[in-house]
């Protein structure tokens, strides 16, 4: 409803030269009357009835693109229909998104309410779960450029046919390839989601403009399991492919890495054509996008992550960048990807610990943002630890769709972005007190999380309650939950060099409450009063 299909679906059936037909069109055609009288006249049950055996007999046919009404999902047997005879698309749009589109329209019936926002929000609840059951494809509507959201659809059906002729599996529940849209303009890009996707060697080569050489920029472990997979299809369609190993570690993100980036780069005589692609986990990604940044000042590159936190976080908005010895991520660019390519099966092959430490991003989105994700994640944390395909799914579908809002909103951190380094404070302190590589960025965002919730206590904007459910969640992740010690003054010293700080004052990422952020400073009084109810004895 409000979504957009008759608009697109009239496009894209002229970009696949078949005919359009729209369900709710076809019915006013046949009965001679308006949705809204027939609503009014014979009721919804009996529309209902109307709108499955057209949708019966309309998918049938072959060589058309259908725009069905939002309730059709509703009847079992349209919905199996359309499973079993099409590809799916399913246009998803914000709450906000469709009652700015169907404000003034007096042709939906079931908006004709007192409070027509609460009437969506419930429509959205009821239906939201049908269409992912039968979607082949969803595509996030937000993005104003219809003809950019036709060509993504054409993309991705290209690739979900390539994918079931090679009998590859390409979906992440089994029975959708995700598709969101980072919205920033001219640098727009999507963020395809899915099982399986490296198996299609036509979906990098779709985001990589031009014929230059692609480096491809991986580490010592991934290199093993996934670089040919990467590297055989670009060779295969004639370009000239790179590959540059690093060690793996986040103590190798540093200026040496840089420069052997650089020094592969100049000895191959790579252009400004050239592409490089970051294959692994936030090390690759930070350290690759700096590289991408700042050689020959700009090309561009590909992300495509292959751990959890990677997947969830550090892959998506365009922060880019290197550890310095007095503090973590203080050197680098804001530089944004052409696309995100997040294959889900490479989290098989992913050790439990780098699993928890990703899962200390998922929690972070939840905990900062939306109290109701938060709410799941408790409730599916064992699925998550499990590794149940359509757990993480929803996980990193959702996780990417807060981010790139916050992305959306404030690319440069101005502001509202600096919300997402919840429990990085601590966590940065953690990660340089004991030497980088010592505990997994994840791990020390995970013991930073319940530090602040400590902190966001004391200071009287969350209770008791709220800190020992964030605490509880943490552990159930795996994820360590007592800090090192590091002396009080090398704590403080640790996190005064800090890129959100001002003026030489902290500033702390607070919840208040659960759900909801706060960017603020601490009294000294308060912030020892934490750290020595944190802090156990040093890690081994």
């Amino acid at each position: 409803m409000g979504a957009g299909k008759t608009t697109i679906g009239r496009l894209l059936a002229r970009r696949l030269n078949m005919a359009f037909i729209d369900s709710d069109h076809e019915i006013e055609a046949r009965t001679g009357a308006s949705i809204p009288w027939i609503f009014e006249i014979e009721g919804e049950p009996s529309f209902r009835r109307r709108e499955a055996d057209v949708i019966r007999e309309l998918t049938a046919q072959r060589g058309i693109v259908l725009a069905t009404g939002g309730g059709a999902v509703l009847n079992p047997a349209s919905r199996a229909l359309l499973a079993e005879r099409g590809t799916v698309v399913y246009l998803r749009a914000s709450v906000g998104s469709i009652l700015q589109r169907t404000s003034h329209d007096k042709n939906r019936p079931l908006l004709q309410t007192a409070d027509p926002r609460k009437k969506l929000e419930d429509l959205t609840a009821q239906r939201e779960p049908l269409y992912r059951e039968i979607a082949d494809l969803v595509i996030d509507t937000g993005r104003p450029n219809v003809q950019s959201m036709v060509q993504t659809i054409i993309d991705q059906i290209a690739q979900l046919e390539t994918a079931r002729a090679r009998k590859a599996r390409t979906t992440m529940n089994e029975q959708a390839c995700i598709s969101l849209d980072v919205e920033l303009g001219e640098r727009s890009y999507p963020i395809v989601i899915g099982r399986g996707l490296l198996d299609d060697g036509a979906l990098l080569n779709r985001h990589i403009a031009g014929s230059g050489k692609v480096a491809i920029v991986t580490n010592t472990t991934v290199a093993p399991l996934y670089l040919e997979k990467v590297a055989a299809p670009l060779r295969a369609s004639g370009r000239e492919v790179l590959p540059i190993i690093l060690p793996d570690g986040e103590e190798y993100k540093n200026w040496q890495s840089l420069n052997l980036v650089f020094d592969a780069l100049l000895a191959n005589k790579c252009d400004r054509k050239t592409t490089l692609v970051a294959l692994g986990g936030g090390v690759i990604g930070d350290l690759t996008g700096y590289a991408a940044a700042s050689y020959m000042r700009g090309v561009p590159f590909v992300q495509i992550p292959t751990t959890l936190l990677a997947q969830v976080d550090s892959s998506v908005g365009g922060k880019t960048g290197i550890n310095h010895p007095l503090g973590k991520n203080m050197i680098g660019a804001f530089y944004q990807p052409r696309a995100v390519i997040a294959d889900t099966a490479t989290l098989d092959t992913l050790p439990d610990r780098e699993l928890s430490a990703g899962l200390a991003e998922v929690i972070k989105h939840g905990a900062i943002l939306d109290a109701g994700f938060f709410d799941w994640i408790e409730r599916n944390i064992d699925k998550l630890v499990a590794r149940d395909h359509d757990a993480l799914a929803h996980a990193i579908l959702r996780s990417c769709e807060i981010k790139s809002d916050v992305v959306k909103r404030d690319e440069r951190e101005g502001g509202l972005r600096a919300v997402l380094n919840f429990g990085h404070t601590f966590g940065h302190a953690i990660e340089n007190g004991l030497g980088y590589g010592q505990w997994l960025h994840g791990e020390a965002v995970g013991c930073g999380m319940v530090m602040a919730a400590d902190l966001s206590h004391r200071m009287g904007l969350i209770d008791r309650a709220s800190v020992e459910r964030l605490r509880a969640l943490a552990q159930a992740a795996r994820l360590p939950t007592v800090a090192p010690d590091l002396g009080l003054e090398r704590w403080i010293e640790l996190m005064e060099v800090d890129k959100k700080n001002e003026g030489g004052a902290i500033k702390f990422i607070l919840l208040k409450p659960l759900g909801s952020p706060s960017i603020t400073g601490a009294p000294r009084e308060q912030l020892e009063a934490t750290l020595a109810a944190t802090v156990g004895r040093p890690a081994a």
